[in-house]
């Protein structure tokens, strides 16, 4: 109810304009803007880069992560998990001795099997290293190397547990681990992808999938390249003039500009505009990557490029490649084990035969890599991680083979914030089951994206209504493990 003495002055034409000036103005402004930032804009993606560099949560001890995957599941009891007990009772029957017993995969439960190689402690850690791997035990490379001897694995069949080791869920479709750094630190070279898969031959079960970005935009996806002068198809141009190639890929950004604006926020057309760009750009600085002319045959003899195994040279040039790539900036590399040796780190029989060729392939490039990081300055910054998707059984399947055995197994870190000489975990007294400090994938990634800065509770995605991360729900950061 008004009051009596109030009354509403009417309101002139001429005030309305003095007291709206400002108003009709800052219409007229807004207008005038839009279309400026529309031609600005024309040619040109509208979006943020989503592979610019970001700022960890907190200082980080690694930027870079190199992963040597080790594909099939290398034996912990052959390798770096002496059991001394698998000798005593070679030839028992595993359920006398051991006790009881998992279903194995293929359930071809044999008798205990001794490892057929020695074992030595090596360097001043001490560290158990059998005859497999002679460079990788010399002193100067094994006390770089810190252990996690209790990791475990929620699948024992490779597809599923290959998808768990590189996205934290047994399941198709999640993002990998590179896909995740992507997303959390972007990259330091923008003419580089920032997942960099080096591909030996050998693409494990699960197919692409494993380096893929599922709900992640796909500008975080890994990159297959080969290990060859051509590492990735179409990278020489084939138009007759960088002008005339840049004005398609200025064709092409229009349209999915376009189809962008249309759409309001699409980000499969913004990976695809971010993509083809980066693709443009590979085309001058991939040749630049696979030049080896500036390195020295030194180098490259460490590293096994003249190395009599075929295989040996493959891994070879594989590690050197990515020793290449962590100096330009790319975030994460994963290197696949060559083909051409008849199995993968998956020996159901002929153990000896097969585990010897794999490490003959392995052991000379890795150990020069680590070398190399610490020669160049690089160590200290990159992490290099070892590893397959789970271990063998402490017994055999039929005579001379090892089934698949997620209970129990080893995996190596080196460099990138790592205390080196050191070991997390144990197995039994057979290598059978993680029975001290058992470390599941979960943990293993967030000690990773720890070292890179990140803190893997914060690093969430939302999808599906849910604020999803590569460690799920789970994960320890296994702190023993820093320096």
């Amino acid at each position: 109810m008004h009051c009596q003495n109030f009354t509403n002055n009417p309101t002139s034409r001429r005030d309305l304009l003095k007291k709206c000036a400002m108003g009709f103005g800052g219409v007229a402004m807004q207008a005038l803007l839009h279309e400026e930032a529309r031609a600005n804009s024309a040619g040109k993606s509208s979006f943020e880069n989503p592979l610019a560099p970001k700022l960890p949560h907190f200082p980080a001890r690694a930027k870079n992560v190199i992963f040597l995957y080790m594909d099939g599941g290398p034996s912990q009891v052959d390798t770096f998990d002496y059991k001394p007990l698998l000798t005593k009772y070679n030839g028992q029957d595993p359920r006398e001795v051991i006790g009881d017993l998992a279903p194995t995969q293929f359930n071809n439960v044999g008798k205990v099997l001794g490892s057929p190689w020695d074992f030595k402690q090596r360097g001043d850690s001490g560290a158990w290293v059998s005859d497999l791997f002679p460079y990788l035990a010399e002193k100067e490379v094994i006390d770089e190397l810190a252990f996690v001897k209790s990791m475990t694995s929620k699948f024992s069949e490779h597809t599923s547990a290959n998808y768990f080791l590189h996205t934290g869920n047994g399941l198709q479709g999640r993002p990998s681990m590179g896909a995740w750094l992507g997303y959390g630190l972007g990259t330091e070279n923008q003419n580089l992808p920032g997942f960099v898969v080096l591909n030996g031959g050998l693409i494990p079960p699960g197919g692409l999938d494993c380096f893929g970005s599922g709900f992640l935009p796909a500008a975080y996806q890994g990159s297959i390249f080969l290990p060859k002068e051509q590492p990735i198809a179409n990278i020489n141009p084939l138009e007759k003039s960088p002008a005339l190639q840049r004005n398609k890929l200025d064709l092409i950004r229009d349209l999915d500009s376009d189809a962008l604006e249309d759409s309001g926020h699409d980000s499969e057309i913004e990976a695809a505009i971010q993509n083809y760009e980066t693709a443009f750009r590979m085309q001058a600085s991939v040749p630049d990557l696979m030049d080896l002319r500036g390195e020295p045959d030194s180098v490259k003899k460490l590293y096994g490029l003249e190395a009599d195994f075929k295989q040996t040279q493959t891994f070879g040039l594989q590690c050197l490649l990515a020793r290449r790539l962590v100096e330009r900036g790319v975030r994460f590399i994963e290197l696949t084990c060559p083909g051409g040796n008849g199995d993968r780190w998956d020996q159901h029989g002929k153990l000896k035969d097969g585990h010897g060729k794999n490490c003959k392939m392995v052991d000379q490039p890795i150990a020069a890599l680590i070398k190399d990081l610490r020669r160049t300055g690089l160590l200290d910054s990159t992490l290099v991680v070892w590893g397959g998707e789970f271990g063998r059984t402490p017994f055999a399947q039929g005579s001379d083979g090892r089934d698949h055995n997620p209970f129990g197994f080893t995996m190596w870190m080196a460099g990138g914030g790592v205390k080196g000489g050191a070991s997390v975990g144990a197995t039994d007294d057979w290598g059978y089951r993680a029975v001290q400090d058992r470390a599941e994938v979960y943990d293993l990634h967030a000690t990773m994206l720890h070292l890179l800065g990140i803190e893997h509770t914060k690093s969430t995605y939302r999808f599906s209504g849910r604020d999803m991360r590569l460690t799920d729900v789970h994960g320890h950061v296994l702190k023993d493990l820093i320096s």
